[in-house]
């Protein structure tokens, strides 16, 4: 426990790298929730096409995040954060030039290639500085500034967009992407010998780690039913008449997952994935369960509290996991490999689940979701189970 607690996670590196993350995703958030309605109300278009500005985002995530492990290996962790928060930010920028939807499209194409390049590679360098035996709770706080732009990002893009017009929110968003750039230059990502590792030829090995696979294949499921919440609450709040107040879900599910969140690190690496992960998974599903009956404020709240409860230790637990699989050289593939899985799950998630509505209601919708959650819980205890008895097997071999 003294071992522990010698070795620093609040590094001058660490804290740049949350930073730079933070940056990154508080202006992916942002755009996320502002652009669609600047294509309505500027650009004179219609709900499907405001939605599309959103989705070719992260369909060049999904498709250049595997690609992102490979980019890594060839420039360097540093390299490849930098250039990659510095073509983010020019992109940025690039809303204030070009105003076609057109224009915009392969904008938001780009900015979706440098966001997953960006965002793979801040992933890979905070494991790589935070201690390994205390990667658990340093993952968690790492993904702190990831769960803190989910809440800031659209409350600082729709609070602006009141008060100057999108051009101006634009130009903020951009001067704020500099500021990540020169974070990223603070970064010092400790030297990891890659002389003795073989480059082989393209395959399904250059693109994933395939040790990290079946986590992250698991992780995914989670994000499905997590994209029930992030694409679906605010649509739901107003179906049962509390739009006033749909804001606080994120406030609330932010701040129950903070503040859960230094407890559950520490006990994932004292007490193991299991330990942590599978009462999360539960408390996850009661959520969901909650939203199901939730019809008024207060349930609304405490469904908020519950679900912020039971996902806070989720992701950056699978994350911790899916780098441990590997080597520290394939740190880069392993997050590329867990963060294509989790894109792929929200991108399905929140397109499955819209047409699941539409048939239905949100009550079958989050009825659903737990029973998602349920099954990934029981996939997750055999996957467990298997790996202590290959690891059983090979210590008696």
């Amino acid at each position: 426990m003294d071992d522990i607690q010698k070795k620093p996670i609040w590094t001058w590196s660490f804290l740049s790298i949350c930073f730079s993350n933070f940056i990154v995703f508080l202006v992916f958030y942002a755009l996320l929730t502002t652009l669609p309605i600047y294509a309505m109300k500027q650009l004179g278009r219609d709900e499907a096409e405001g939605a599309l500005l959103v989705t070719v985002m992260l369909i060049a995530a999904i498709i250049l995040r595997p690609f992102s492990g490979m980019i890594i290996d060839s420039l360097g962790k540093k390299k490849t954060l930098c250039i990659a928060i510095f073509l983010f930010s020019m992109t940025t920028f690039a809303y204030l030039l070009f105003g076609a939807y057109t224009e915009l499209l392969v904008v938001r194409f780009i900015h979706g290639i440098s966001f997953a390049i960006a965002t793979t590679a801040a992933g890979a360098i905070a494991a790589d500085i935070i201690p390994p035996e205390r990667r658990g709770e340093g993952l968690g706080y790492y993904t702190m500034s990831t769960n803190i732009a989910i809440v800031a990002g659209p409350f600082i893009g729709l609070t602006l967009m009141q008060f100057i017009p999108f051009q101006s929110l634009f130009l903020t968003l951009s001067i704020i992407t500099v500021i990540g750039i020169i974070l990223s230059l603070f970064v010092h990502v400790p030297y990891i010998d890659t002389s003795n590792i073989a480059r082989e030829k393209f395959s399904i090995h250059s693109l994933f780690e395939v040790k990290a696979l079946p986590i992250a294949i698991i992780a995914g499921i989670v994000s499905f039913a997590y994209s029930g919440i992030i694409s679906l609450i605010s649509v739901f709040a107003d179906s049962i008449e509390l739009s006033s107040v749909s804001s606080y879900y994120f406030v609330i599910f932010a701040v129950v997952m903070l503040l859960s969140r230094p407890g559950t690190g520490k006990a994932f690496d004292l007490r193991g994935a299991s330990f942590v992960l599978i009462p999360s998974l539960i408390v996850f599903a009661i959520g969901f369960l909650a939203l199901s009956i939730t019809g008024s404020s207060i349930m609304f709240f405490i469904a908020a509290a519950i679900t912020g409860l039971g996902y806070g230790a989720l992701l950056p637990g699978f994350q911790t996991m899916a780098i441990e699989m590997t080597s520290v050289q394939r740190t880069g593939h392993a997050t590329a490999t867990f963060f294509t899985m989790y894109d792929i799950g929200i991108a399905l998630g929140t397109y499955l689940l819209g047409v699941l509505v539409t048939k239905t209601n949100f009550s079958f919708v989050y009825i659903t979701c737990a029973l998602v959650i349920g099954f990934v819980t029981i996939l997750f205890v055999f996957y467990q189970r298997k790996q202590k008895l290959l690891a059983s097997s090979t210590k008696m071999d």
